[in-house]
């Protein structure tokens, strides 16, 4: 499975954007997609993800301030995020799991390359 990310940029603080991320390979096999993100000398945290059954979870950090959606025929996941803040500059990373395989703290099957948000005036 390979994914690609799209999307990332600069954006004022209490501004928007959207990440996408398509997913292609061995579709079959995919369960649920999302993000993790990370900044410096921190782990890569969870953010948010989408199963196939478009059962969303979101980290606490983001309530409010995310949407997810997902096209299944697509196999893209779109990541809108609003009322950005200064704390959410990081890189952004698509994720996905194999079918029976995601939690969000389990580690993904599999990742794309990572995106860079920044939130700064």
């Amino acid at each position: 499975v390979q994914l690609q990310a799209y999307g990332g940029g600069e954006v004022q603080p209490g501004g928007s954007l959207r990440l996408s991320c398509a997913a292609s390979g061995r579709i079959g096999s995919v369960g649920a997609l999302g993000w993790h993100r990370q900044t410096a000398g921190k782990q890569r945290e969870w953010v948010a993800s989408i199963t196939r059954g478009e059962n969303r979870n979101y980290a606490d950090s983001l309530k409010g301030r995310i949407t997810r959606s997902r096209d299944n025929i697509k196999n893209t996941v779109t990541l809108q995020m609003s009322s950005l803040k200064p704390e959410d500059t990081a890189v952004y990373y698509c994720h996905a799991y194999n079918v029976g395989d995601y939690h969000p703290s389990r580690a993904p099957d599999y990742w794309g390359r990572g995106t860079l948000v920044t939130v700064s005036s």
